[in-house]
This record gives structure tokens, sequence and C-alpha cells, in this order.
């Protein structure tokens, strides 16, 4: 019988040096790459490098690939191929990625900053003592890199935030966040792509589409990708579609 949860040899130390790297399998048709501390910021580039190196080469046995917080499964058919070959598949992407995927560009995703959309924005102010201004400057004043996606279609997972507006989940979710909104929740901000229920705190929205299943890349951002968010005012939110209306 094929064990599981095995680890190829050597694998600990990883690729090229890095430690942390490892291959195991979960399934019969799907092994897992871990990629180290996955709160590092060269973890999810890292993980990007290798998604795309396979996605790019497309074996014929690859099922799907799906990036996680610091992992990525690798699924295959077992009729096309065994876990061995996926192994070697996955460390030979991960010693190319340097070379054939660069990293992502980074985005500039413009957010409007205002109670009107932003209904968390005032309490978010209270609850750290700064002013609605300091909180605004704090959250934009820094790049973000893109950990995982999920949730919901495109939801971004942005690391992370400065230790002042570091605020623990709303205890009472919402059960209607409108698409664009910008929220924060433990040392994480995001962005949701559809509306949903959610229970991050909501400081602004975009009206920036991270998710169009229209477009032939429905997804604005990948994992491993950077982010930074530029203030705007509603003149310019509404030059750029972006839809008003209070948040309940």
């Amino acid at each position: 019988m094929r064990r599981r949860h095995s680890e190829s040899k050597g694998s600990r130390r990883g690729v090229g040096g890095e430690r942390g790297f490892a291959v195991q399998v979960v399934s019969e048709q799907a092994l897992l790459a871990r990629f180290g501390d996955p709160s590092d910021p060269a973890v999810p580039q890292a993980l990007d490098g290798v998604l795309r190196q396979l996605e790019r080469s497309r074996p014929v046995w690859l099922v799907d690939c799906v990036p996680a917080w610091g992992s990525l499964l690798v699924i295959f058919d077992p009729g096309r191929t065994d876990a061995s070959v996926v192994r070697r598949a996955i460390r030979a992407a991960a010693a190319a990625r340097a070379d054939a995927s660069p990293v992502r560009r980074s985005v500039t995703v413009p957010v409007w900053y205002d109670p009107e959309v932003a209904p968390d924005l005032e309490e978010v102010a209270r609850r750290h003592g700064l002013s609605v201004e300091e909180v605004i400057a704090r959250h934009a004043g820094r790049p973000y890199t893109v950990y995982a996606l999920g949730f919901k279609p495109g939801f971004p997972y942005l690391g992370f935030l400065d230790d002042a507006l570091v605020t623990p989940r709303r205890d009472t979710p919402r059960l209607s966040v409108p698409p664009g909104s910008v929220a924060i929740a433990g040392r994480q901000t995001g962005i949701y792509p559809v509306r949903s229920p959610g229970g991050w705190w909501i400081l602004g929205r975009t009206p920036v589409r991270i998710f169009d299943p229209q477009r032939p890349e429905p997804f604005l951002l990948g994992v491993g990708q950077v982010v930074r968010f530029q203030p705007i005012d509603r003149c310019t939110y509404e030059e750029l579609g972006g839809e008003t209306g209070r948040v309940v």
C-alpha cells in the first residue's frame, strides 16, 4: 500500500537550500507542497512561481493546482502518472521558478475611505485611539502581499497590517457586504469581490472589480502579488464607476 503523508528525501531543506520546503502525499491523487513559514513575504512569491511554472508546462497528468496559505495542492490523474513523477515535477518547478517566473507586477487599488461606504471606519479609529485620518494613513501607508485567495472567488488575504490597526473580527458578522469593500480583521486586510456576508471591519470601498468572470483572467490579484491602496475622494470614486450607498 502506498504510504500517505510521506515526504521526499531531503525535502525539508528545500530547493536551493530553502528551509521548510516539503512535498507530501495527501491522497492517491494529490500532493501538497509546503513552502515554509507562511508569514514570510517570500513564501507566497515562491508558491506563485511554482504554480505558474506548473500551469505553463501543463503536463498531461495535471488536473488542478490549489494555492493556499503557505502551501500548494497539486491534483493529478493517477491513471496517467504516479506520485513520484509529480513530486519531481514540483521540485523541478521550484528550482526553475527564479528564472522562468518573475514576480507579478504590483497593483495599486484606489479606495474611498468614507463613513458613507465604510461603516466601521470611525469605530476602528475610536477603538485604537486614533483619528480617522490616522487610520487611513496607516492602512494606505504600506504595501501588502497577497498570501492566499479564498472565502469567495478572488478574495485576497493581504498581510500585514500596521500593529496599531490589528483588530479582532466583528462579534456579529454582517449579512450583506457590498463588493469592493476594503476591510480588516486580525493582522490582515482584504477586499470583498462579490456581495456576501462578512465579519471584517469595513474601512473603505474600491470601484475596481477584483473579480469579473467575464474577463479572460477573472482574478485581478494573485498569490505573491504586492498591493498598495491609494486614497481617493468621492468624485474620483464615482468617475471610476463606484457605487454609493450605506452599509447596514
